[in-house]
Formats: C-alpha cells, sequence, structure tokens
C-alpha cells in the first residue's frame, strides 16, 4: 500500500471536509426552509444526546485506534492493527448495551423532564441503531486516518453525506405537512439510512486494504498489554469528550429555558436557540475544515515520531501545524464574520442570523487553537492533561451561562461572553503545557500578529467593498465572492508586506 504524504492527506482532507461543510450548509438552508427555526430548534436539543453517546462509548476508542495503529504501521506490526480493530469493537458493543437500553426504555421521561419538550421521543429513539452504526463506521475510518491513508474515509463520508441529505429531503417531501416530532424522526431516520451505508463501505475497505494474510504479518500483542494501552488512551479522551458533552447537551437543555426566564416565550426561546446554534454558528464554522483536517492528521504523526524516539521532528511538525493553522484560519473567520450576516440572512431567510457574529468569531478562534493545541499534546502522550483543561474550561463556559442567560438585559450574549472567555483560557493553558514540553519558542509576530493584521485590514476593505457592491445593486452572493476574492488578495499582500509568505511556510517546512 503506496503512503501517501501528510500534505497531501492535509489537502485531501481539508477539500473533503470542505465539500461535506458545503452540502451540510445547503442542506440545512433547504431544512430550516422546508421545516422552521421552531423544528430545527428541536432537532438541536436531540443532537447532543447523540453526541454525549458516541463520547460515552466511542470517541476514546476511535482516538486509541488511530493513535495505536500510527504506532504498529510504523513498526510494520500489522497483527496488532487486525487485534486492536477487533478488541476496539468489542470494547465499543460492550459498552453501548446499558446506554442504549435505557434510552428505549426511558425515551419519554427523558423527552419531557431531561430535553423538556416531548416531541424529541421519536428521534431520540431511533438515536440508537444510529449509534451503534456510527460507532462501527469510525471505529475502522481511524484506522485510515492513523495510518495516514485517507481517500477510503474521505470517499466514503463525501458520498455518505450526499445520500444521507438526498434521503432526509425525500423523506420530508413525502411526509410534510406533519408533526413536528414526525419531521425530527424523518431527520434521524435519514442519518441512521446514511450511517447503514458508511459502515457497510468502512468494513469493505478495512477487509480490503489489510487483507488477511496481511494481519498475519508482525509480532502481535497480548491481550492483557493491548487492553492497557488502549485503556490508558480511551479513557481520559473518552472521559473528556463525554463531560464535555455533557455539559455541551446541559447548554442545550438550559438555554432554551434560561431565555424563558429572560422574558420569552417557549417558542420564541426555542426558535431563538436554533437560529444560534442551527445557523449562526454553523456558519463560522465553515472555514475551519483545514484544522479539522490538520486535527485529524497531527496526533497520529507525532505518535509514530515519539514511538520512533525523533524529538527534532516532533518540535517540527507542532511549528508547522501552529504556523499553517494560523495564517489560513485566522483570515478566513474574519471573512465570514464580515459578509456572514448579510449572506446568512438571506440564505436562511432569518434577520436574526448574524447577531453576536463578531465576538463568536474570535470565540471560534480560540476553540479551534485551544483544539489543535490539545491534539498535539495528545500526539506526546499528553492526554490526562489535555482532558483536565477541557473539562474545566467547559465547566467555567457552562457557570458562564447559567449566571448571565437567564437575565432580561443579557439573554444570548451571556452564551457567547462565556464561549470566548472559556476558549481564551483553554488555549492560553494548553499553548503553555505545550511549549514547555517541547521546547519551543514560536516567532509571534510572524504567526500571530502579522497574520491578525492582515485579516484586520482584508476585513475592513472587504466589508466598505460589500457595501459599495449592494449600493450598486450587485447580487449578494456574487458580491459575497467578490469580497471573498479582494479579501484574499489584500490579506496575502499585506502578509507579504510583514515579510511574511503563507506559501514559504508550506513548502520550507513540508510535513512528510
Amino acid at each position: 500500500m503506496q503512503k501517501q504524504s501528510t500534505l497531501n492527506n492535509i489537502v485531501i482532507l481539508t477539500m473533503s471536509a470542505m465539500t461535506v461543510q458545503a452540502i451540510a450548509f445547503a442542506f440545512r438552508i433547504i431544512l430550516a426552509q422546508m421545516i422552521g427555526a421552531e423544528v430545527m430548534g428541536l432537532y438541536q436539543l436531540i443532537m447532543p444526546v447523540f453526541s454525549m453517546l458516541l463520547s460515552l462509548t466511542c470517541v476514546g476508542l476511535t482516538a486509541a485506534v488511530s493513535y495505536l495503529s500510527a504506532q504498529f504501521d510504523a513498526t510494520g506490526n500489522f497483527r496488532a492493527i487486525a487485534l486492536l480493530r477487533n478488541q476496539s469493537l468489542r470494547f465499543f458493543f460492550a459498552l453501548s448495551v446499558i446506554p442504549c437500553a435505557i434510552l428505549l426504555m426511558c425515551s419519554d421521561p427523558v423527552s419531557v423532564y431531561v430535553l423538556g419538550d416531548a416531541r424529541t421521543q421519536l428521534g431520540m429513539i431511533l438515536l440508537v441503531p444510529c449509534l451503534l452504526l456510527t460507532g462501527v463506521e469510525n471505529l475502522q475510518k481511524n484506522y485510515f486516518y492513523g495510518i495516514g491513508q485517507v481517500k477510503p474515509a474521505v470517499f466514503t463520508e463525501l458520498t455518505e453525506h450526499i445520500l444521507r441529505a438526498a434521503i432526509i429531503l425525500g423523506i420530508l417531501v413525502v411526509a410534510l405537512p406533519c408533526s413536528a416530532e414526525r419531521a425530527v424522526g424523518a431527520i434521524i431516520l435519514g442519518m441512521v439510512l446514511g450511517e447503514g451505508y458508511s459502515a457497510f463501505m468502512q468494513c469493505m475497505a478495512f477487509r480490503h486494504y489489510l487483507p488477511l494474510k496481511k494481519r498475519r504479518q508482525g509480532s502481535g500483542i497480548s491481550s492483557a498489554h493491548l487492553n492497557k494501552k488502549i485503556k490508558n488512551i480511551a479513557l481520559p479522551v473518552g472521559a473528556t469528550a463525554l463531560l464535555t458533552t455533557v455539559i455541551g447537551a446541559t447548554n442545550s437543555v438550559l438555554i432554551p429555558r434560561l431565555l424563558v426566564q429572560s422574558g420569552m416565550d417557549l417558542s420564541e426561546a426555542m426558535s431563538a436557540y436554533g437560529v444560534m446554534f442551527g445557523m449562526t454558528i454553523p456558519l463560522l464554522f465553515l472555514p475551519t475544515a483545514f484544522i479539522s483536517a490538520l486535527n485529524v492528521l497531527l496526533a497520529p504523526k507525532l505518535s509514530q515520531s515519539l514511538a520512533l524516539g525523533k524529538h527534532e521532528e516532533i518540535c517540527r511538525r507542532v511549528k508547522k501545524a501552529v504556523a499553517v493553522a494560523n495564517v489560513i484560519l485566522i483570515p478566513s473567520v474574519s471573512l465570514i464574520a464580515v459578509i456572514g450576516p448579510r449572506v446568512g440572512a438571506i440564505l436562511y431567510k432569518d434577520s436574526r442570523v448574524g447577531e453576536h457574529m463578531d465576538l463568536l468569531a474570535i470565540a471560534v478562534l480560540l476553540s479551534c487553537f485551544q483544539a489543535l493545541m490539545g491534539h498535539c499534546l495528545n500526539g506526546i502522550n499528553k492526554q490526562k492533561f489535555t482532558a483536565q483543561v477541557a473539562i474545566w474550561t467547559d465547566s467555567l463556559q457552562l457557570l458562564i451561562t447559567c449566571l448571565t442567560v437567564g437575565h432580561e438585559k443579557i439573554g444570548l450574549s451571556g452564551f457567547v461572553w462565556a464561549y470566548l472567555i472559556s476558549s481564551g483560557i483553554g488555549a492560553y493553558i494548553n499553548w503553555r503545557k505545550l511549549s514547555k514540553e517541547t521546547g519551543l519558542i514560536l516567532p509571534v509576530f510572524d504567526w500571530f500578529f502579522a497574520p491578525l493584521l492582515g485579516s484586520c485590514l482584508a476585513a475592513s476593505c472587504t466589508e466598505l467593498l460589500h457595501t459599495v457592491f449592494l449600493q450598486e445593486g450587485i447580487d449578494l452572493l456574487l458580491s459575497a465572492g467578490l469580497c471573498i476574492i479582494c479579501g484574499v488578495l489584500i490579506y496575502h499582500f499585506a502578509l507579504q508586506a510583514q515579510g511574511v509568505s503563507v506559501w514559504k511556510l508550506i513548502k520550507e517546512e513540508r510535513l512528510r
């Protein structure tokens, strides 16, 4: 099996993630217009439950599969990879039994008393098959991420999202008009069918790329030793994901209720929640496809370097990741923050899209930086520290949210500030720990202030151009496209004027 360079993999994953996000973005627009903001809010209310189930049963195991597959592949121990995959699947199904049984038996009280809306019951019942299929898919997909062979996972994910969107919209076209509960159930049913396809494709891909003959190569590993390795990685990562997801789910339940406390009625509160979490925040996360691709591949690469004792290579990879992430991510989110409110309001047909966009943009950047530093720390076997930071910062965010959102004069602004403060603290702590562990001292001006200054200039010029184009009667989407092109060019020249080149960063410190 021919290896792909890390840079090529990042490009492939970035293009794939951008395509998936574009599909999801278009899907959300159509979905929001078909079902409305209130049903969108109900759907957003269910998804944290799904994320919590995944965190409890699967997330830690996928991290272990990716991390250990990279180590075993670096030493040619393919027998151990096969054992890792089989044992991880056993752990996953064992962990899934009790949560799935509880969800099936207690869907009614959970929907009424926990989520606060009985219309979520059908969707929660359908989460059970969706969870099982998603776990099977993700555990095998992370094997490919770990060994640096991303094409099978990318192909499956792209086709799954296309199939899922088509199925959900097809079901809704037939079912509508229907009750809100059935509309949410139709969305989750489409997810189930999409995950079924994806799980089947990943099983076939694993058998193709790691056939039975190859699985017998290598010294293998004892079950006790393998279980210990899996637990050492899966427990802190899984516990972190579970607790942060519980906090996120608590946010999802509390925020509509706190908005009611601040003076809104329930329907208005659910609608406002759906706009921010189903429309505005996903819009800001559109440019983060690159950082997602980088995070997927970074920890396994650092794990390989750690297994081979290459400390200098670890430092080089971390420097590369931070440099390229900053010079790409900062201007991208800045441009979305400028043109997003107008474009989002037109696409979603809701004037509330884009509220609090400026502060949310800063919070998204800080959360991405915290995640990037966290993946670097995970790659050098500091999962417990990353877990502690994530739990403390998410708890802080929840505390500030609880203290502020219920006030009439604050409302959703309280969540925005909570997100901003907690992400900033988490990013700072993770970076301090990483610099201490690796001895890295980054050129702050080139990799932080230069992109920030260039982004401010590009964003200001873009906002002015956008206003002028609209006054001249140019179509909104065409105006947005022209502004993005102009913004990219202005940013590029601003970096060059400061002596910084994105291409030079990519070329000089190429990841292999």
